[in-house]
């Protein structure tokens, strides 16, 4: 029984729903026969108008990105060891070549002394080799002076000969074992300046800023453990992506303003200084730097920014409002408004760029009146209108007099 219940029910629902679309379908079918359509006829359209201007335009690219340092330092040990000192923490500005952390130097030091005992031994042994050296040379002249002579024999000769060689060799050897001996004092010095950690750079500002501090004083360190990020706030970088689109529009140098939500009202001037020479794969866009001013420090690393870049700037141009323009037989256009105010006819034109709700009408060049920009959707080609100042009661030829007086 429910079943059926639900059956009957459904039925009448859809009934009436037919029986509505019927009357529908019949009212409009009445008023086009009566009237033309809407616009025509005895039924009028009521729409809002706005006067054609003139003014300038510009064309602006508008993106979003985010905000970097230009400059984004990790400073880190060579060596290995406790962190003895920090002596800079996070925002410290910081000068090229400050000393910024001290390593436990204890086992480096003792490693300096060492090298350099070492080298106070090789430099004993090679006076000694010099002095052993110098007696087998005079050695070596008396027994050549004793051998002209014929007191000493060829043999004789020969063995002091072989010693002198065997002692120039010693010698030799002495002299290298000293410069292995310097090299190993100069290393171990190096090792030890290492313990005393500095950040130096060359070009940019010769003042930056400590960005992060990654450990805490007494920390155990292995070799390039991050200590510190420095990094550079003026000028800074605004990072965007764009695809293949706008790509072809951007230039190095070209200007931009940058703006945040953190300085409503504030605008930031930057110039593009870098683009990639190719599009990620994954994303399909490319990355863009804009380097700006930021003298006062305002914008940090990590701000989301908006960058509105100028293509081109034109003035003096036809101007309507954005809302303006339709589309009626593939075509886009404007409803002019009649000087009466009564009727509004489709007219085709050709658009240029836009801006805040503007766009710049190219073609035809000299036009001028009121256009429809709230209730076009509802007109055709061309039909009868009603202007807002006609719902006073006012008959809509005067409505379109007053309107046609104030052009």
């Amino acid at each position: 029984m429910k079943k059926i219940f639900l059956r009957k029910n459904t039925k009448w629902i859809i009934a009436a729903v037919l029986v509505a679309v019927f009357l529908g379908w019949k009212i409009y079918q009445k008023a086009k026969s009566g009237a033309g359509g809407p616009g025509f006829g005895g039924v009028a359209v009521a729409v809002e108008v706005a006067p054609i201007a003139r003014g300038a335009l510009r064309d602006l690219g508008s993106y979003t990105g985010t905000m970097t340092a230009k400059t984004n330092v990790t400073v880190s040990p060579k060596i290995a060891g406790r962190l003895n000192r920090l002596l800079v923490d996070i925002g410290d500005p910081v000068r090229s070549g400050q000393l910024l952390a001290v390593i436990d130097d204890d086992e480096y030091r003792q490693q300096a002394l060492q090298a350099e005992a070492d080298l106070r031994v090789a430099k004993a042994n090679l006076e000694e080799a010099r002095s052993s050296l110098t007696m087998q040379e005079r050695n070596l002249e008396r027994a050549r002076a004793l051998h002209q002579s014929g007191i000493q024999s060829d043999a004789q000769l020969d063995q002091v000969t072989s010693a002198h060689e065997s002692q120039k060799a010693r010698f030799h050897v002495a002299e290298a074992q000293v410069a292995n001996r310097e090299a190993a004092l100069e290393s171990a010095r190096v090792r030890l300046s290492y313990t005393r950690i500095a950040a130096t750079w060359e070009r940019g500002r010769p003042v930056r800023y400590v960005g992060e501090r990654f450990v805490d004083e007494g920390a155990l360190l292995a070799a390039n453990t991050p200590i510190l990020s420095v990094i550079e706030l003026q000028p800074i970088t605004a990072v965007i992506h764009v695809t293949d689109r706008e790509y072809f529009r951007l230039k190095t140098g070209q200007p931009a303003s940058v703006g945040g939500s953190a300085f409503p009202g504030k605008t930031f001037s930057g110039r593009i200084v870098r683009i990639a020479p190719l599009l990620q794969e994954a994303s399909r866009q490319a990355r863009v730097e804009i380097e700006v001013d930021n003298p006062e420090r305002l914008l940090k690393p990590g701000m989301f920014v908006t960058i509105e870049i100028e293509f081109a700037r034109r003035s003096g141009v036809t101007v309507v409002p954005y809302n303006a323009l339709a589309k009626r037989g593939g075509q886009e256009g404007v409803f002019m408004v009649s000087e009466d105010g009564q009727m509004a006819r489709f007219l085709p034109v050709r658009t240029g760029i836009s801006e805040g709700g503007r766009v710049e009408v190219l073609e035809p060049r000299d036009i001028s009146g009121r256009v429809v920009v709230l209730g076009h959707y509802l007109l055709e080609a061309e039909g009868r209108i009603i202007l807002p100042e006609a719902g006073n009661g006012n008959p809509p030829a005067a409505a379109g007099k007053k309107a046609g007086g104030g052009k």
